[in-house]
């Protein structure tokens, strides 16, 4: 008896689930719009004697926010106006009596106050610095969520000012290591809901991608700053009694003459190497932030960043040239029209108060080109050039931590040590 078997066809093996794919984030926001936001803040800065710059930050703010995209969903920023104001207020009721206390202190025992007055306002700086972040995460929502943040402000502002100490005695070379202790501390401390953020970033990896752009700028200042010295003659400079001896003895016309090169130096080397530097930073940094096992990384290229300075430098030629025109016009009708006025004291009082509204007006001017090419154009570029891995796992994040007081916001702003 012979059996027959049906042939039955080989089944592929399923093939193994592909990694999710990095969801990209994108930026929204018209420019001309964010150009019109400025130039109404600031006319307004300018008539409300700064006072509107509260609710200039608020409306910068939540454009930014409101335009930034990751997964489909876009970013929500909930402070208002008010509460920087307020913030701003309590801030003040705290520092003015502080200073006043450092300077009479000063006054009755002499200048180890006023030091310690300076050490005293670093590290409340750097308090203010770690609370104003804590009041713009707890301001900031995704998908219904907010962001929040936890961890000693104090023991924050210890670190930070023994980093930049670091820094400062270092000549730089230590800043890599200060931005990733630093990044770390505020990050083991950020939460998203209930998803720990953290942050991986190398500072060795920072160190040696930024080693050559340190020894470009740095060595030549120190190098020029040590040949000025030094060609000085210091005992000649002590005796000298006439003045054009004193220049052609001790060495001073060769020492300008250094030190105007060095100087020229370092302007060159800040001007062509900060992009890049920049570039360098930003990519580093963006690429080690996590939460949980969502993961970030930059494709953010230098070239985009020198996009963005040169868009600014040719706006700012452009703004410059207009008020050129319109500041020599203003000049001209003045000198036709003090004459007309008996009182030489009123005239001079008009002229310096145009004058002063004229300096106003193109600082205000130079401000809304930096914020709308530069400030505006590096966010896009950084955004548009970010991959988030794990998306999905936001979705899954339940909400925790509570709205924190601006005090702190307040706090950065009275110091000029606040950030966007």
């Amino acid at each position: 008896m012979t059996t027959t078997h049906a042939s039955v066809p080989a089944v592929p093996p399923a093939p193994a689930p592909a990694p999710p794919a990095a969801s990209p984030a994108r930026f929204v926001g018209p420019a001309d719009a964010f150009w019109r936001l400025l130039a109404r803040g600031g006319v307004l800065l300018m008539f409300t004697l700064g006072i509107y710059r509260f609710w200039l930050t608020t409306d910068i703010r939540r454009f930014l926010w409101s335009n930034t995209e990751v997964g489909g969903e876009s970013f929500e920023y909930t402070g208002t106006a008010r509460e920087l104001l307020l913030g701003f207020l309590m801030a003040i009721a705290i520092l003015v009596p502080l200073y006043v206390a450092l300077s009479l202190l000063a006054l009755a025992f002499g200048e180890i106050w006023s030091t310690l007055g300076v050490v005293a306002i670093t590290f409340l700086g750097q308090y203010a610095v770690y609370r104003a972040r804590r009041y713009r995460l707890t301001r900031t929502v995704y998908r219904g969520v907010r962001f929040h943040q936890e961890g000693s402000a104090w023991r924050y502002s210890i670190c930070a000012v023994y980093w930049w100490g670091l820094v400062a005695l270092t000549l730089g070379l230590a800043y890599p290591f200060a931005q990733s202790h630093l990044e770390s501390f505020k990050m083991r401390y950020t939460f998203f809901g209930n998803l720990p953020g953290a942050f991986e970033g190398s500072g060795w990896r920072l160190f040696a991608r930024g080693i050559l752009l340190w020894l470009v700028a740095v060595v030549p200042f120190v190098i020029g700053v040590i040949g000025t010295i030094a060609s000085i003659d210091w005992e000649t400079v002590s005796k000298a009694s006439d003045l054009s001896a004193w220049v052609e003895s001790s060495g001073v016309a060769g020492a300008l003459v250094i030190g105007g090169l060095t100087f020229t130096w370092l302007l060159l080397a800040f001007a062509i190497l900060y992009p890049i530097f920049q570039a360098i930073l930003l990519r580093w940094w963006v690429s080690g932030l996590r939460f949980g096992e969502v993961v970030v990384k930059s494709r953010l290229r230098t070239a985009q960043i020198y996009g963005v300075y040169a868009r600014f430098l040719a706006y700012a030629l452009l703004f410059t040239l207009a008020a050129a025109v319109v500041a020599a016009i203003g000049a001209y009708a003045v000198s036709r029209i003090t004459p007309y006025f008996s009182d030489t004291v009123r005239s001079e009082v008009i002229t310096t108060v145009l004058g002063l509204a004229a300096y106003v007006a193109a600082a205000l001017g130079y401000s809304v080109i930096y914020q709308a090419t530069v400030r505006l154009g590096v966010w896009r570029c950084v955004i548009e050039t970010l991959d988030v891995s794990n998306v999905s796992i936001l979705e899954q994040v339940a909400g925790a931590g509570e709205a924190a007081s601006p005090i702190g916001e307040g706090l950065a702003d009275a110091l000029n040590v606040g950030s966007l």
